[in-house]
């Protein structure tokens, strides 16, 4: 049965960068996380992830937030916006450089090209004006973590990702580590997204443990390829979602989360199926593997740029 709102503990988010606006992936991700909180009875938090102000697009985080409401999918609470949450990012960069978890680094992009990228210790060949600053990551260092979709997961993060940016040399906070702290400082239990993100969650949850913070339970969706075979969020095939037809986006991304189809009842209006929707979800029938969107399929969910 259906819990009613917030008859639980349960509280997931969805927390998009505003580069531009919402494509079918992004809204598959907001989707599945929708479900899975909402189908517990818990709290659906929006986070816009503007860290990286180079990247920011004017407006993009208003639009994606109307994208959103024409969905259905609204959220809980007021919106967090990572750019106004640089103190509580400073606070826990402190506490790891006071217990020597993290340190100055001089190294450059091009100064790691001669160890592939992996930072293990100093090879810069002068000082910066502005270091970054890194996680320290020991040696041997295996994080295992049992995703919801994907099962175990192991990653060696000495060896696969080196010592973790934790503040990048240009003074920008670092993904890492604002995820990290805001989903601890949000009460977030669940993290529902995209596949993409996978190999990053042993470096957060090496994070979250070496600063003293909750380890959330994870579910990685499947990735949505444009016909070049890249993600949508890169892929030349990323057009916005049309909000001219909410319901037949929402089947199209509901048979992409793996569900069975639902019955004609539900298609009555975008309440209808969502509720539907939420009812029947099943986490373990989505699908590992990432999903080629057809052309006929993109054409119904997505419209070109005005």
């Amino acid at each position: 049965m259906l819990n009613t709102p917030f008859s639980s503990s349960a509280c997931g988010r969805f927390a998009p960068s505003p580069t531009g606006p919402l494509h079918a992936g992004s809204l598959l991700a907001a989707l599945g996380s929708w479900l899975r909180v909402r189908q517990q009875g818990g709290r659906w938090l929006l986070r816009v992830e503007d860290v990286d102000t180079t990247r920011e697009v004017a407006g993009a985080a208003h639009a994606q937030m109307r994208t959103l409401a024409a969905f259905g999918l609204h959220h809980d609470g007021d919106v967090l916006y990572q750019s106004q949450r640089g103190a509580l990012y400073q606070a826990a960069l402190e506490q790891l450089l006071a217990r020597g978890l993290a340190f100055e680094c001089h190294c450059s992009r091009s100064d790691l090209a001669s160890v592939g990228g992996i930072h293990r210790h100093c090879v810069a060949t002068c000082k910066r004006p502005h270091p970054a600053i890194r996680l320290r990551v020991p040696d041997a260092c295996n994080i295992h973590f049992d995703d919801a979709i994907h099962g175990p997961v192991q990653q060696c993060v000495d060896s696969a990702v080196g010592d973790v940016v934790l503040r990048r040399s240009d003074g920008l906070w670092a993904y890492q580590l604002a995820v990290v702290v805001d989903d601890a400082a949000q009460g977030i239990t669940e993290v529902v997204r995209g596949a993409d993100l996978l190999d990053s969650t042993p470096r957060q949850i090496l994070l979250q443990r070496a600063l003293g913070l909750p380890t959330p339970s994870y579910a990685h969706l499947p990735l949505l390829l444009g016909a070049d075979g890249r993600k949508l969020s890169k892929s030349s095939a990323a057009l916005p979602v049309n909000t001219q037809q909410p319901i037949a986006t929402l089947r199209h991304l509901w048979a992409c989360l793996g569900q069975a189809a639902l019955p004609e009842t539900a298609l009555a209006s975008v309440a209808d199926f969502l509720h539907a929707a939420t009812i029947a979800f099943r986490l373990a029938t989505v699908p590992k593997q990432a999903i080629a969107v057809s052309a006929a399929m993109h054409n119904t969910i997505s419209t070109p740029y005005a």
